[in-house]
């Protein structure tokens, strides 16, 4: 089992950047595929970017070119680069770690969340 902490979120100007980072306890981190999530209010959750323990990433569309996940298994760490924030980023940023096993499948853990404010 992991658990997950972020940081780093807090409000920024149009056009501004912000790092991410969640820390991960628990064994196994290396072995765990990780990724960011956000939720704006009264919107589904999305995903923003994902890594997997092999180090591939996937980013969500209107990301693209602008975030950049990356991890640091030395760490238990894993990390989002926002730049370019646009006020449409506006949002709580859920970290995410999963992992696929034989019998339950894919199972995921989540942070508490952190909360992303890009002003206009």
């Amino acid at each position: 089992q992991v658990q997950l902490v972020e940081s780093g979120g807090g409000l920024v100007q149009s056009g501004g950047s912000l790092r991410l980072s969640c820390a991960a306890s628990g064994s196994g981190f290396s072995t765990y595929g990780m990724g960011w999530y956000r939720q704006a209010p009264g919107e589904q959750r999305e995903l923003v970017a994902s890594i997997t323990s092999r180090g591939i990433t996937n980013y969500g569309d209107s990301v693209k070119g602008r975030f950049t996940i990356s991890r640091d298994n030395t760490k238990n760490t894993v990390y989002l680069e926002m730049n370019s924030l646009k006020p449409e980023d506006t949002a709580v940023y859920y970290c995410n770690a999963y992992r696929y096993s034989f019998i339950e499948g894919r199972r995921d853990y989540w942070g508490q969340g952190t909360q992303v404010t890009v002003s206009s």
